[in-house]
């Protein structure tokens, strides 16, 4: 039967004190579990793997970079939360009856989102500063192969997904799947989606595409997703922005993993779920998405506008020289303008293959590894290079 949840002032009135094993009684205020990384100092760790403890961190990059499991677990539901006091509570319940642990990665919130989900008996990573969502989900997937996980589910925090659909990501997942994403484009489960937004998804879906992912699913921009241990393993994100869920994709498809879908419920008429403008939110994702797509397809990106470009600079060159023989007449702008064009479209055609050629020597070089970052020149030192546990 789901737990009725009490309001705010009685979770934070009713005492924050949780008791980890082999650890004396702490307060969920943050102060356990991880320090705050400081120079020639390393993060200290005390205890199991945190009822209703908070961690703070400084970065992401604190993470134990030794990959010290705090306690296995086997279902981790996860979610990242930044000022998610109204509806936090309501969430991290209705998650605690399908998981065998909740972690809320708490990205800087300036009201009771801690409390509250210390006080629920949550385990609680706090960032020091707002990280943004890919941040979060960096710190998720890094305190998730920690623990052990075999299973991760993440959702949002704002009462917009419903935690009573966590147990058909996981069946779909038992099935033999590496993740599983919650779709609001199947069996016509989005029609409470505005207009607006199933444009702007479908405009982001088709980047997400042409970035590489080679994956046939209808919903890219969904946050809730399900992932196996293998996935888990090998995620590897390094975009702190909203594009960072188009990353995952690419990743999982560098890997080959395997991906279902399955129909959810997403709320909209929730106030104050996003403290962003939707269109300038989905222009700064799109512009994420286009530099993936510059960095990983730099032939489609480059050589292929600057391909189209040499042609009408060419085209341009050619009509004025044969209208110069044919009516003796030179037409100086059409010939500076074609010359322009020519030189630029042969300049991005070689830029092209100059970033082709390193992609595929980056390519080479972690190809024993079995797959690479989009951003390959940068390491992400608070992921461990780990074997499957």
């Amino acid at each position: 039967m789901p737990q009725d949840v009490q309001g705010a002032g009685g979770i934070l009135n009713s005492g924050s004190h949780a008791r980890v094993p082999g650890v004396a009684a702490m307060s969920a205020r943050p102060h356990s579990l991880f320090t705050s990384r400081t120079v020639g100092q390393q993060p200290t760790r005390h205890g199991g793997n945190g009822d209703g403890v908070t961690l703070l961190i400084k970065e992401p990059a604190s993470c134990d970079s030794e990959g010290q499991q705090a306690g296995a677990v086997r279902t981790l539901v996860a979610m990242p939360a930044y000022n998610e006091e109204a509806y936090i509570a309501k969430t991290i319940v209705g998650a605690q009856q399908y998981a065998d642990k909740v972690l809320v990665v708490d990205d800087g919130s300036k009201d009771d989102t801690v409390r509250i989900a210390g006080a629920l008996g949550a385990l609680v990573v706090q960032h020091e500063t707002n990280k943004g969502y890919g941040g979060a989900l960096q710190t998720i997937f890094c305190t998730a192969r920690e623990m052990g996980a075999e299973e991760l589910v993440i959702l949002d925090s704002d009462g917009q997904h419903n935690p009573g659909d966590i147990p058909r990501l996981l069946a779909e997942l038992r099935k033999g799947n590496d993740v599983v994403i919650g779709s609001r484009f199947i069996d016509d489960s989005n029609a409470e989606i505005p207009a607006y937004r199933k444009v702007g998804m479908k405009i982001l879906d088709t980047a997400t595409t042409i970035a590489g992912t080679n994956l046939a699913i209808t919903d890219s921009q969904s946050g809730f997703r399900a992932y196996g241990r293998k996935a888990i393993e090998a995620i590897r994100i390094s975009d702190e922005g909203m594009s960072a869920g188009s990353e995952i994709l690419i990743l999982i498809s560098d890997h080959r993993l395997n991906v279902a879908e399955v129909p959810i419920q997403v709320r909209y008429d929730i106030a104050g779920t996003s403290s962003e403008n939707p269109v300038s939110h989905g222009v700064e994702v799109l512009m994420n998405i286009v530099r993936l797509i510059s960095l990983r397809r730099p032939l489609v990106f480059f050589g292929v506008p600057g391909l189209v470009i040499t042609l009408f600079g060419l085209g341009a060159e050619l009509h004025t020289f044969s209208e110069y023989y044919r009516t003796s007449e030179f037409h100086y702008i059409i010939f500076t303008g074609g010359f322009s064009m020519l030189i630029l479209g042969l300049l991005l055609v070689a830029v092209g293959m100059i970033l082709y050629s390193l992609v595929q020597i980056v390519l080479q070089g972690q190809g024993e590894r079995g797959g690479w970052s989009p951003l390959p020149v940068q390491q992400l030192p608070f992921c461990p290079q780990r074997g499957p546990g």
